[in-house]
């Protein structure tokens, strides 16, 4: 996203997908993830667009998460340092890749259907 001198460029390659990706992103000033697979980079440390961090490893969605308004954070480990992060969803992100990732704990083998579906 940045180069080497600094500037900051027009799109980033997504570290899990390859494709081209953006910086612009509806719904967000700081784009930190691709819209298609969700996958990031590890760039910030404390505030959203620092670009502090100094690991710079793949981060890969684990989960989602929702703020008392609604909105829905996605929920990145790093697989570098193990650090976590919530990351605001974007307007382009896939609703697919969105919903996936929702229901990522429903098709686990670790609690039977039943049991969750009489929470």
């Amino acid at each position: 996203m940045h180069g080497r001198d600094g500037e900051r460029g027009d799109a980033f390659r997504c570290v899990g997908c390859r494709l081209d990706i953006p910086v612009a992103a509806p719904g967000t000033a700081h784009r930190n993830h691709c819209p298609h697979c969700l996958a990031s980079l590890h760039l910030d440390a404390r505030v959203p667009g620092d670009r502090a961090a100094g690991c710079r490893g793949r981060m890969t969605p684990l989960g989602l998460s929702a703020r008392p308004d609604g909105e829905w954070l996605i929920i990145h480990r790093c697989l570098s340092c193990d650090g976590l992060s919530a990351n605001r969803i974007a307007g382009d992100d896939n609703p697919l890749s969105l919903i996936r990732l929702a229901t990522r704990p429903l098709t686990g083998t670790d609690l039977p259907v039943r049991t969750l579906l009489g929470l």
